[in-house]
């Protein structure tokens, strides 16, 4: 009986031991051991894993991607603006046994640097570059960061900064501007479509000056135009150039009957106005 139970009673403390020395380290772990205070040079693979109760201490470190936001940073840029900027950083853990025995807190030594480097770029950059050019200054954030987490064993991912914040004065400012932009390109195209317009009507000018009858031809278009709105009220223009036209026309017919003029002899001098009367004499002349 003795022999029974002292067998049953090692039995006992056997399951007890490996129940306290059984750790299961899972997949995107990696399993740092201490034992009595100094650190394995083994890092224990994911799965099931044993350690010595009481004289081993497991140290479980996550390998996966941590997203950590920056809380937001006021700052003054190059260009003298007032400006508040929040980012957002992705780092993971590549060395577990330097972020575990270099630095204390790894997540919290990257938020504080993090948040240090946002604040150095906002002074470096001005505010054109912070809301159009956001790629450069992520790199540039992201390399500074870098810089000390790779002696804790981490490594950045990537850094964005998520959002600009600009003052209610600021954003008034640049939407007056840019609607002065806007109109200073209205005034320009205007103008331009009103240059290409007087040189078209220039050379169209210049065709009708040749050629009369187009302009004729011109002004029953627009009188077609006019009276295809099935308007009560027609407006027929009369313009000069047509007036000249006729007045030249009837110059020419003028000129044209000329030579051939009934009711006088050739050579006959056609008295004026207020000519000679009977006798000779012209009105007024008084004998002497």
């Amino acid at each position: 009986m003795m022999v029974v139970d002292l067998v049953a009673a090692v039995l006992s403390f056997g399951v007890v031991y490996l129940m306290a020395g059984a750790r299961v380290v899972k997949q995107y772990e990696r399993g740092l051991v201490f034992r009595l205070g100094r650190l394995r040079p083994d890092v224990r693979a994911p799965g099931f894993t044993m350690i010595v109760p009481a004289l081993d201490r497991l140290r479980k470190v996550n390998m996966q991607v941590v997203t950590m936001p920056i809380p937001a940073q006021e700052g003054i840029t190059r260009d003298n603006v007032t400006v508040r900027v929040d980012a957002v950083v992705y780092f993971k853990v590549v060395h577990p046994a330097d972020a575990i025995i270099n630095v204390e807190d790894y997540r919290f030594a990257v938020l504080q640097v993090a948040q240090t480097s946002l604040r150095s770029i906002i002074g470096k950059s001005e505010l054109d570059d912070l809301l159009s050019n956001r790629e450069k200054l992520n790199e540039g954030l992201a390399l500074m960061i870098d810089s000390p987490a790779l002696g804790w064993g981490v490594q950045i991912d990537r850094v964005e900064i998520k959002d600009v914040s600009l003052p209610e004065t600021m954003k008034r400012s640049m939407a007056r501007q840019a609607e002065a932009a806007r109109d200073r390109r209205a005034r320009v195209i205007n103008a331009d479509a009103e240059l290409q317009a007087s040189k078209k009507l220039a050379q169209a000018a210049a065709v009708m000056g040749n050629t009369p009858g187009a302009l004729q031809l011109r002004l029953l278009q627009t009188v077609t135009a006019v009276a295809a709105e099935k308007n009560s009220t027609l407006v027929f223009p009369f313009p000069v150039e047509l007036l000249r036209f006729l007045e030249r026309a009837s110059q020419n017919a003028d000129g044209a009957t000329a030579p051939g003029t009934p009711g006088r002899a050739a050579g006959q001098v056609e008295e004026p106005p207020g000519g000679r009367t009977a006798g000779g004499r012209a009105p007024g002349d008084r004998r002497r």
